[in-house]
């Protein structure tokens, strides 16, 4: 069988994606390092929301071999994936106002902490207020998302704002408003979206930047092994023990 040409559209749009995400979100990224390391050397804690797919690239940076391992997944039930059903409840949650104040207050989360919130459009009234909410408790929030949905939508909050106004550092992911990458004659929707591949990359960078600057600090980044490579359980049960009061995912 020839190889696929959409196929391969979809890898050089993605790769353009990259490119520039890498390019023009350098200092923004290596801003969003600066600012995981600062925390973790101060003894602060770390955590990562995202809604929906935006979650994907939350949950990445959790618990993640070559991760870090004070990273923690601030989970607002019903919208961490596409297991709740309906499937489109998750949609519903993401708009109702007054869920993120709720899950904040009875979260580990405190001042001095940082908060990575995800959220390709940013304009839904849970990532908005998530930020919002963070940042009066004295969290640090660096937001991945999109620019161009706050150009070309409308906020679904009653501010009118976007999740990118209430951030400290804003990693712009690039994606065009529809997150779509391809058309194609026959085809009436557009499709193969990129915002995963993106927004992952830009965490993964960001992690490496935390990591580049503990280092630079005489600090070892805290990172988590592979258990599937020997020796892997016994590294990570001794991070585990040495970090087990700023890591919340295994209790």
């Amino acid at each position: 069988m020839s190889e696929s040409k959409l196929a391969g559209q979809f890898f050089d749009a993605a790769i353009g994606l990259l490119q520039r995400a890498r390019d023009e979100e350098a200092a923004n990224i290596a801003d969003a390092g600066s600012a995981i390391a600062d925390t973790v050397a101060a003894g602060g804690r770390l955590f990562a929301f995202g809604a929906g797919h935006s979650s994907l690239a939350a949950q990445d940076v959790v618990y993640r071999a070559g991760g870090l391992a004070l990273m923690n997944l601030l989970a607002v039930p019903g919208v961490v994936g596409v297991d709740v059903m309906p499937a489109t409840l998750g949609s519903a949650l993401e708009r109702v106002e007054g869920l993120a104040g709720a899950v904040l207050d009875s979260s580990p989360a405190k001042a001095g902490d940082v908060l990575v919130i995800i959220s390709l459009s940013g304009r839904n009234a849970l990532p908005v207020e998530m930020a919002m909410n963070a940042r009066a408790l004295g969290l640090k929030v660096i937001g991945v998302t999109s620019v161009a949905y706050a150009e070309g939508t409308k906020s679904r909050h009653a501010s009118g704002t976007f999740l990118k106004d209430h951030c400290d550092i804003v990693l712009d992911s690039k994606i065009a408003v529809g997150d779509a990458e391809l058309t194609h004659e026959g085809i009436e929707a557009p499709f193969a979206p990129a915002s995963t591949v993106v927004t992952s990359a830009l965490m993964q960078a960001t992690m490496a930047a935390a990591a580049e600057q503990l280092v630079e600090r005489g600090i070892e980044p805290p990172l988590l092994r592979s258990g599937n490579v020997d020796g892997g359980h016994e590294w990570n049960g001794r991070v585990m023990t040495e970090y087990g009061d700023r890591i919340f995912f295994r209790h």
